[in-house]
């Protein structure tokens, strides 16, 4: 049996949510931080008077999560639909690690090497699978709380910069499973096609599950399909053309 329609949402249960949620969380946190007019009171060193840092930061954190959801939600479908949204969230997030590396660049500091010690200590935080099977919008969301403590130490920091490179080594990983999502995506695409692709088959399996039982073929027994000819419908065998027996469509 043809299944027209793919399994869609259980976004909640992917890392790359996760992770998506905590960024985007903690872009809000970031920006309140050390972007605003308060900050710049307290004499912090990068300054955003208008708010266009703040407000672009903030969105693309907004897009990636958001973008992860509807793509899981049209995956049901349209795989095509799934794996353009999949890839606008990397979008998304690949834009706001810029935005991160510019505020760590206007204070004068470089990025953390992947080899330094405290890059290091991020990468290797292991996320725990989801647990949960149904409350699903609560238990996510104590979820991600449990997830984000394991990067507290770094992300509650004074440093900006510290918390700046912590971003961007969660945003790394993030996009890496992103990037990962969608090559699946694409395969599963390959291998089953989308709504559109079964949408034929799916008709024609309705259609000859409505059909009457075919008759036997009386040269070789075999069952025939019904075809049409300038005469009108009749029984072809469904040897053809190594056998060509006919019967008249009523006759079984």
């Amino acid at each position: 049996m043809v299944e027209l329609f793919d399994k869609h949402g259980g976004f909640r249960r992917l890392h790359s949510f996760t992770l998506a949620t905590i960024i985007q969380t903690e872009t809000l946190r970031f920006c309140r931080r050390f972007l605003t007019h308060e900050a710049h009171e307290a004499k912090a060193k990068f300054y955003d008077p208008k708010g266009r840092q703040y407000d672009q930061m903030t969105q693309a954190a907004r897009r990636g999560r958001q973008n992860i959801i509807e793509g899981s939600e049209r995956s049901s479908t349209s795989k095509d639909t799934e794996m353009k949204l999949t890839d606008a969230a990397r979008a998304g997030l690949s834009e706001l690690r810029g935005d991160y590396e510019i505020v760590i660049l206007d204070r004068g500091q470089l990025p953390w090497s992947v080899h330094a010690p405290e890059a290091k200590a991020v990468n290797a935080v292991a996320l725990d699978p989801a647990p949960f099977e149904d409350d699903t919008v609560h238990e996510s969301a104590k979820h991600t709380l449990a997830q984000r403590q394991k990067y507290a130490r770094w992300l509650d920091a004074d440093d900006a910069v510290v918390v700046a490179n912590t971003m961007l080594l969660i945003i790394g990983r993030a996009l890496n499973m992103l990037k990962s999502q969608i090559e699946a995506q694409g395969q599963a695409f390959e291998e089953t096609g989308g709504f559109s692709e079964r949408l034929p088959a799916k008709r024609l399996e309705t259609r000859e599950t409505d059909q009457p039982p075919a008759p036997e073929c009386p040269l070789c027994g075999k069952p025939m399909r019904r075809r049409k000819s300038a005469k009108g419908p009749f029984w072809g065998c469904g040897a053809y053309p190594d056998c060509k027996g006919t019967r008249p469509t009523g006759q079984d």
